[in-house]
């Protein structure tokens, strides 16, 4: 797989303050999540590589080149920021076919690519309207489409969800996912993790400007031996797995809930653990109806590392 985005000891500071710390990363195609609490350094991280900003040391490259005062990488980028820098007193319409234009697409192309932007995100009935008078839910869709008009090759969201309604955030989801599926590359940061999660399972967490974790939800979770992992097994006989499952080397310790209708097992080797646990329900008759794991989730994941 080629390297779509590539760090070596990146970093920026502004004066005494570090936003980004000695970051080497590289990241392949697809949708990759960068995640970490608001002030974490996701967003100088993400000038940093769409050209924004100059580092302060190290190096960064976009499909193999520097993002820095090059206009031809800019073209396929796609960069939908945090912040607004929207022109009130123009239309949406008018607002995205000046990003297409400044992206290098012909007036009439600009023209075609601004309405079929603002169609996918739902804008086209209120296209003509002044930015001013849009909610900020609308002013976070047209922020998007002009991230998309251009057809760029790569997606930089930085919290593109913000001011969304709940439906809003659902059809989001669903267009990064269908970009992703389109062969977009696509780099999604977020503070909310369960959104996230929803997209991609790769992902990069991100504090204080430096990475935390890097690679998917299990493999990250595999690097915090010092907590165990809890799985709960709902079943017909609990006590009966639990005589079965007592003493392995892979079990830390097993607790059957209050109204005996499940198990919950810690264990410090999950993958070791499942592999167990299938054999002996292999070879017996108890009936179980449900195997899941607290852990199993970006927010687990992220509030053990930030421990």
């Amino acid at each position: 797989m080629s390297a779509v985005i590539e760090t070596r000891h990146l970093g920026k500071w502004y004066g005494e303050v570090v936003g980004v710390n000695d970051v080497t990363v590289t990241l392949g195609s697809g949708i990759t999540g960068f995640l970490g609490p608001n002030g974490a350094g996701k967003s100088t991280l993400l000038w940093l590589l769409t050209g924004q900003l100059r580092p302060s040391q190290g190096e960064v490259s976009v499909y193999g080149e520097s993002p820095w005062q090059n206009a031809a990488l800019f073209r396929r980028v796609g960069f939908c920021p945090e912040t607004e820098g929207l022109y009130r007193s123009l239309t949406g319409r008018e607002f995205v076919m000046l990003l297409a234009r400044l992206s290098g697409l012909g007036r009439q192309q600009a023209r075609t690519r601004a309405d079929e932007t603002l169609e996918v995100l739902g804008m086209t009935e209120f296209k003509n309207r002044r930015i001013g008078t849009y909610s900020k839910g609308m002013r976070q869709r047209v922020k998007f489409a002009q991230s998309l008009v251009h057809d760029p090759e790569l997606l930089i969201l930085d919290e593109p969800l913000a001011g969304l309604d709940p439906i809003g955030r659902r059809d989001m989801l669903a267009l990064i996912r269908r970009l992703g599926d389109a062969g977009k590359d696509v780099i999604l940061a977020s503070h909310i993790l369960h959104e996230v999660e929803s997209v991609t399972s790769r992902i990069l967490l991100i504090n204080r400007g430096r990475i935390l974790a890097e690679g998917d939800v299990h493999e990250i979770r595999a690097l915090i031996d010092r907590h165990p992992h809890h799985v709960k097994v709902a079943c017909d006989r609990p006590r009966e797995l639990a005589k079965r499952l007592i003493g392995s080397n892979d079990v830390i310790s097993v607790r059957i809930d209050p109204d005996a209708s499940a198990l919950s097992v810690e264990t410090a080797r999950p993958d070791a653990f499942y592999s167990h646990l299938m054999g002996v329900l292999a070879g017996s008759d108890l009936d179980v109806t449900a195997i899941e794991s607290p852990d199993d989730n970006l927010a687990a994941v992220f509030e053990y590392l930030m421990e």
